[in-house]
């Protein structure tokens, strides 16, 4: 990988653009606990960005897709995205945390981007596992043929394990929730950041080691836990994909922004 200067650092902004509040702490964990206590939790997709450079972590999804699911977005990203000044004609760069239809529903919002996915995420999306209704109702056979189109198009970059997107952002393996899953490490001023995706959705998966309801391999699930506490500085730069404490943990974009549009680079509020 190519060694990183000063100048290659970001700052990391988390869009938050829905949320599921009729939620139970049963969607959110696989062991025992309290699972009928009430637990939302948000959805994000991420911008890293610096001078040379902006690059887009996931997609989200669309109303479409949402109505389908029974779920009710706020807003769709791509428009969150230009309604903060950032213009989807002009993404070049996305990174792919994983096919999900929460993280890979609106390819096409972004005509001019390059994506970047794990080859095990594509094999299994596409393979044999998706003959069980139990492994693929997570994914929208439309989103997957979409993805396909632009792998033939020319416009995808496959990673097999660790791989860099720039000088700064690098993508890592973070199996367990789904085969070929990928976390973000992203380095910043204040030190490496890992954008965990569905890695780890709340704090509370990778913090006290309880898988998420929808896992696919409970060992990868754990080393990962382990593995995104490696690649972060601390632990408290890990950020998890879907966890409202997010919010309440990084400071506000611009006052503006509060509860939309967040700082994932700067120190925690609740660690000053």
């Amino acid at each position: 990988m190519t060694s990183t200067s000063a100048a290659d650092t970001y700052e990391i902004l988390g869009f938050r653009y829905a949320t599921h509040k009729n939620r139970l702490r049963f969607d959110n964990f696989m062991s025992p606990d309290d699972h009928a206590r009430p637990e939302p939790i948000d959805y994000f997709v991420w911008i890293i960005r610096n001078d040379a450079r902006t690059i887009l972590v996931d997609t989200g999804m669309d109303h479409k897709e949402a109505k389908l699911r029974n779920r009710e977005i706020d807003i769709e990203p791509a428009k969150m995205l230009a309604e903060a000044g950032f213009d989807p004609n002009q993404i070049d760069t996305c990174i792919v945390s994983h096919l999900h239809y929460d993280h890979a529903g609106t390819f096409d919002d972004f005509p001019k981007a390059h994506f970047h996915i794990q080859d095990a995420e594509v094999a299994y999306a596409t393979g044999r596992c998706m003959c069980d209704e139990a492994l693929r109702k997570p994914f929208t056979a439309d989103h997957v043929c979409s993805f396909v189109k632009k792998i033939y198009s020319g416009r995808v970059a496959f990673h097999d394990g660790d791989g860099e997107v720039a000088p700064g952002v690098t993508v890592h393996k973070a199996a367990g929730h789904t085969q070929g899953l990928q976390c973000v490490r992203v380095k910043t001023a204040g030190g490496y950041v890992v954008l965990a995706a569905d890695a780890t959705h709340m704090y509370e998966n990778f913090e006290r080691r309880k898988p998420f309801s929808i896992t696919v391999d409970v060992a990868a699930t754990l080393q990962t836990y382990t593995r995104l506490e490696k690649l972060a500085s601390s632990r408290a730069q890990v950020v998890p994909g879907h966890d409202p404490l997010v919010l309440k943990r990084y400071p506000a974009w611009k006052p503006s922004t509060q509860n939309l549009i967040h700082r994932l680079d700067l120190p925690r509020l609740d660690l000053k």
